[in-house]
């Protein structure tokens, strides 16, 4: 090992000898290399805080960057989110000093030291510069506690540029696309949010934020409390706005009227500051006055509400929005302000119940000049984060997913429609629905059961009522003999009462502070509960005992781990929640947010221990970064039937995506359902159909095609007659689902061979087109399907941007566009607009009723001229893990647009079951020769592919 030693001194820098001192001896930075990559340490230099420094190259393409004050121990490579193998091989690098620079290279990275701060910037391998450290100071590292555990509260920040794209981040309720531009995020698990401290850039670089605890990413400053403002009453009176709360039957009928400067109704310990006396189930209240900043620029207004909330500014209605009270949502709102000019605000809010939630926040504007991005830890050893370069953003995510694990491939039944909702409450009605699915021949392949098909009191125990579900291993064995997987809700909760309780408390493997507390769940008559400690290996292998012994041995197919932020309890304080976690391996503060990853390796361990032909599949409403490699897809949560939430999942679910996280879906329909549609009048039940149908549409375009929710009932002969657009327009796209499964199973094939994203935000395969960036409500689905969602009542058209570099055409007609414009799209009640660029080929299957009904030994392939274009049809057995031992196969087609020609490769590669000869039919669209797939032509250029290669002249 060589050793490099350098001083500053009087602004010069000199190498000296080549041994380093235990200590150093001066006021100048010391660095060494490693056997890994580089150790800088820092003592009383004048322009840096004291700290040391580590860079740790883990691949060609990725660096670790470790920074820890004086007398700190340099955190090891343990870790929960990489995988055991990870830098085992040897990186070549290179040390070298250029000026008052340290450059430490390998052939795919690049990053500089500067000497006297200690600061990192860091370039690609070609020395594009990515970005760098904002300069390190006091608040860095601040000394803090928990529970026993010592640890450091740590800041650090990125100068980044301010035409980049920045996502991922996990999934967030804010309807925000682009994380730039002082946007501000909390990391945090909760019901409907998901933190991955993964950042994708378009400069072609991610950081991984290496560390568990909750995190401020981006504009990591504090909120500002409303008061913050200066304030007005509605009578104009100085210091705060004027709140009156209304009867809502009669608002002649006043109950209060006070001066409120703060409005904060977070949590259910907040509820004491309402007016005493007054209840909220039957009141309005409104907010009235004017605001003025102190600063001029973009404010951002923070909202967490529940019930039916309006905000207006200055006359102007800028949200409309309605949540149910024991799961609050959350928005924010852009605005531009000028200093100290008063602004007329109105917030009209109808709560929901007697305990309900409000709170208004605000960021004060960015600072000319400074474009940074932040994170902001509670808890860690070391400012501790990870830096990948790539080609692209395909190129990062794969070295993320390299060093955090590979996405497997999900099976192939998982790609058909699936059919849920809250809930089937005994064995006959959920057998009565599978069965109306076959009669009406309505494809489908899995049907879920949500939970309480145990005993009301025996939560955890995982044993099926016996008076309702009096015979679940016919049940389960009658669903799969006419085709159905059945997919089966799993809490990581155990109520006092349960069966498994006294064992769990027992060894020690619950946390048992939320039973000490008394807290009562909304179940029945209510029953103490509590969560088991995911973190203690035996706690989990007795975890999938029972899960294999009561549901895994009678066959059941998928989990469904519900709650597993974990949901201690709704609408209680993260304080209380930290207070109930209590991690056997430390502090709940230190690893927050590690609860689900967790959770799912016990299920994945166990589940291919116990049998390791099948693949395993969960499903959880909360994620961590590392989370794909156990076979896990996420949804978001229990979002709101309203076209506001619907919307909101297009950007939440491009953001998941682009953390490295390919497999996510949501509620198709949306969970929480306003009072309206319980029994609609004619207007209402016509609203409900069409956003069912609108949801539908968008939902057939994503990794996981899942209906679910709260009553009314979620089927779609639930929601509409046959006769009626709806009921056709759902029929329609689950059918489209079935006749993309050769193309959907391919490139999920892709997430595991080449590290793909399906959902794709449209600045992954447009970046040199900025005017993709913030563009929250489109995506690509896989490289072929522009995927144009309908989130508004009553449109007909709606615009959609056509980036460009690409010519454009119309899925259903074959219509030709030119891309780089923004046009008015055709969205008749029955479709989406959905767009496919020139150079894609699609391959088009036949009807199927579920996915393994027949061979699809007929495929057509759409081939769109244009341009040249490339598609890998990816096969394999389907639902084993022989493909992850070489048994799948691949076939390439490609276009050569000037030639006109087609060609098919020969067949790459063998799995048993494989189809060896199949007909394509091969149909080229194009500009002078439109033609969707509404109405294909019924005869086509046809061949017969034996796995032989071929050339098709299409022109």
């Amino acid at each position: 090992m060589m050793f490099f030693k350098n001083t500053i001194f009087l602004g010069m820098i000199a190498m000296l000898s080549m041994e380093l001192p235990a200590h150093a001896q001066n006021s100048a930075p010391i660095y060494q290399k490693t056997s890994t990559g580089v150790q800088l340490t820092y003592r009383a230099v004048p322009a840096a805080p004291d700290q040391d420094i580590y860079l740790d190259f883990y691949t060609e393409q990725a660096v670790r960057v470790r920074v820890t004050p004086p007398d700190t121990k340099k955190p090891g490579k343990e870790s929960l989110v990489l995988i055991d193998t990870v830098a085992t091989s040897k990186i070549d690098f290179s040390v070298s000093q250029v000026g008052d620079s340290l450059l430490v290279k390998t052939s795919g990275i690049q990053v500089k030291a500067f000497l006297p701060t200690g600061t990192l910037h860091f370039y690609d391998a070609q020395g594009k510069p990515l970005l760098r450290e904002g300069a390190r100071n006091a608040l860095s590292f601040q000394k803090d506690a928990y529970d026993g555990d010592s640890f450091l509260n740590i800041q650090q920040s990125f100068q980044i540029s301010a035409d980049e794209g920045l996502y991922g981040l996990g999934q967030h309720q804010n309807g925000v696309m682009n994380y730039n531009n002082g946007r501000r995020v909390s990391l945090l698990q909760y019901n409907t949010e998901i933190a991955v401290p993964f950042l994708l850039s378009t400069n072609n670089y991610g950081i991984l934020w290496h560390n568990y605890s909750i995190n401020t990413a981006g504009d990591t400053r504090p909120l500002l409390p409303l008061h913050a403002f200066k304030l007005f009453s509605h009578e104009g009176r100085q210091g705060w706005l004027t709140a009156r709360y209304v009867n809502k039957e009669n608002e002649t009928e006043v109950y209060a009227e006070r001066p409120e400067s703060t409005i904060d109704y977070n949590y259910l310990s907040d509820q004491h500051k309402y007016p005493q006396g007054i209840q909220l189930s039957k009141s309005k209240v409104y907010y009235d006055g004017e605001f003025a900043s102190p600063y001029a620029g973009l404010h951002y207004l923070h909202f967490k509400y529940s019930g039916y909330i309006k905000v207006y500014i200055d006359g102007e209605l800028l949200q409309d929005r309605w949540r149910e009270a024991w799961n609050s949502g959350t928005f924010e709102l852009p605005v531009t302000l000028e200093k100290d000019k008063r602004h007329r605000l109105r917030i009209e809010w109808i709560p929901v119940g007697n305990e309900s939630y409000l709170t208004l926040n605000w960021q004060r504007p960015q600072e000319a000049g400074e474009q940074r991005f932040g994170f902001h830890s509670e808890a860690g050893d070391a400012i501790d984060y990870f830096v990948f370069s790539g080609a692209n953003m395909d190129e990062v995510i794969s070295g993320y997913r390299q060093l955090t694990g590979k996405a497997g491939i999900m099976p192939r039944w998982s790609f058909g429609y699936w059919q849920s909702r809250e809930r089937y409450k005994t064995q006959a009605e959920l057998e009565n629905v599978a069965q109306t699915f076959r009669k009406r021949r309505i494809p489908i392949d899995n049907i879920v059961q949500d939970w309480s098909y145990w005993s009301e009191k025996d939560w955890g125990s995982h044993v099926f009522d016996p008076k309702r579900f009096p015979d679940p291993d016919g049940m389960i064995d009658r669903l799969h003999q006419q085709h159905f997987k059945l997919m089966i809700s799993v809490w990581p909760k155990i109520n006092e009462q349960s069966a498994v309780f006294d064992e769990f408390k027992q060894h020690n493997w619950l946390y048992m502070r939320n039973i000490y507390d008394g807290r009562k769940d909304w179940i029945g008559e209510g029953y103490t509960s509590t969560f088991y400690d995911v973190y203690n290996p035996a706690a989990r292998n007795a975890f999938w005992k029972q899960m294999n012994s009561k549901l895994f041995s009678k066959d059941v197919d998928a989990w469904w781990m519900d709650a597993s932020e974990p949901d201690i309890h709704s609408n209680i304080s993260v304080e209380e929640r930290k207070a109930v976690l209590q991690p056997s391996i430390g502090s709940s503060v230190r690893y927050y947010n590690t609860f689900p990853l967790l959770n799912a390796k016990g299920i994945y361990d166990g589940q291919r221990a116990t049998d390791s032909s099948k693949r395993v599949f969960i499903l959880t409403r909360s994620f961590f970064a590392g989370q794909q490699r156990y076979g896990a897809a996420a949804w978001s949560g229990d979002i709101a039937s309203t076209w506001e939430d619907m919307k909101d999942q297009i950007s939440a679910g491009v953001n998941f995506s682009m953390s490295g996280t390919p497999y996510w879906t949501m509620d198709a329909g949306g969970f929480l359902v306003q009072r309206k549609y319980y029994e609609p009048n004619a207007a209402d039940l016509e609203e409900w159909r069409e956003l069912n149908s609108r949801w539908y549409q968008y939902g057939a375009f994503l990794p996981l095609f899942r209906a679910h929710g709260q009553f009314p009932a979620r089927e779609p002969f639930a929601i509409a007659p046959e006769e009626h657009p709806a009921y056709k327009s759902m029929l329609y796209y689950i059918d489209l689902r079935y006749r993309l499964l050769a193309y959907n199973y391919s490139i999920a094939g892709q997430t595991y061979l080449n590290d793909y994203s399906m959902i794709r935000g449209l600045a992954m395969d447009f970046a040199a087109d900025t005017a993709v960036y913030h563009i929250n409500d489109q995506f690509m689905w896989g490289p072929s399907l522009l995927v144009n969602p309908v989130s508004q009542h009553g449109k007909r058209k709606r615009a959609v941007y056509l980036p460009k570099g690409k010519d454009w055409y119309d899925l259903y007609k074959g219509q030709h566009f030119a891309g780089g414009q923004t046009i008015e799209a055709d969205a008749p009640y029955d479709r989406i607009p959905v767009f496919v660029p020139a150079g894609a080929i699609i391959p088009w299957g036949e009807p199927l009723q579920y996915t393994s009904e027949k061979p699809q030994d007929v495929l057509t392939l759409l081939v769109y001229e244009g341009q040249d274009g490339e598609f890998v049809l990816y096969e394999d057995a389907g639902d084993n893990y022989d493909y992850e031992k070489g048994a799948y196969s691949t076939v390439t087609c490609s276009f050569d647009n000037q030639r006109g020609v087609l060609s098919i490769s020969d067949r790459n590669g063998t799995f048993e079951g494989m189809t060896k000869q199949r007909k394509f039919n091969v149909l080229l669209v194009g500009r002078n020769h439109p033609i969707g797939i509404d109405a294909l032509p019924k005869k086509m250029k046809a061949v017969t592919y034996t796995g032989r290669a071929m050339t098709i002249k299409l022109r």
